[in-house]
């Protein structure tokens, strides 16, 4: 979806996972890559819930507890942005939420409950944006930011940790 996005519609570091957002309809993506939550943490084995790769690495619950923080954190940015607000947003530090996130105590089926319920409101406050509203731009972590460009992060974001798990957990 990087084709469809101005220049001037997110910072470029997010650039990355906007392009791996698949669709260019931002609620048929969410709705997609949910049900692609559900599926790969069902596979998940429940004894590699707790596994890092290495020391100092995050465990697969707490890659996706990530996934479930950010995703509340940029549905919030979109709703602010949407509704034409010009406060900036500071950012967040995801490195400091997740010793505190409990993550590590957490079932695939908490996992997927929480995912879910997050998703479910995701899907339903982009839903309800008009084509204005998700042209609109606010400004997070120093950054300008689009209402829509903060929905293709939500797939492209999950997509880019399920690779990384893929690759170096499973």
């Amino acid at each position: 979806m990087l084709s469809q996005l101005k220049e001037e519609e997110f910072n470029p570091y997010y650039g990355t996972y906007i392009s791996k957002a698949e669709h260019s309809n931002i609620v048929e993506g969410l709705e997609k890559s949910q049900q692609e939550f559900v599926d790969f943490v069902t596979s998940i084995p429940d004894e590699k819930l707790t596994y890092a790769y290495a020391d100092g690495k995050w465990a697969i619950a707490e890659v996706l507890q990530h996934l479930i923080d950010t995703e509340r954190i940029f549905s919030y940015r979109a709703l602010r942005f949407a509704r034409n607000d010009k406060t900036p947003i500071m950012g967040f530090d995801q490195d400091d939420f997740v010793p505190y996130s409990n993550a590590n105590n957490y079932s695939k089926t908490d996992l997927i409950t929480d995912f879910t319920a997050v998703r479910n409101n995701s899907i339903s406050l982009f839903r309800s944006f008009t084509d204005e509203m998700l042209l609109r731009i606010g400004e997070a972590s120093g950054s300008p930011m689009s209402t829509r460009a903060a929905g293709y992060i939500l797939s492209g974001h999950q997509k880019h940790h399920f690779e990384v798990i893929n690759e170096r957990y499973l």
